[in-house]
């Protein structure tokens, strides 16, 4: 099972985010989800952006995976 990893964006670069979340900074792909702004939420697959979330659904995939681990 492959689940993503919710992410704040703290910065953006062309074409990419510098994002935070679950005590790890990455460089993120933003290409499928097209604008973001610092602030936004993302779900996270592999150092590439696959959804712009809510907080509220951040912090409900973080719930989850703080259950499986």
């Amino acid at each position: 099972m492959c689940m993503g990893i919710p992410m704040q964006v703290v910065a953006l670069e062309p074409g990419h985010a510098l994002c935070e979340g679950r005590g790890a900074r990455r460089r993120v792909r933003t290409a499928l989800v097209g604008e973001v702004a610092p602030g936004n939420w993302l779900l996270v697959f592999l150092d590439s952006a696959q959804e712009l979330i809510s907080a509220a659904r951040a912090r409900e995939v973080d719930a989850s995976r703080d259950r499986l681990q």
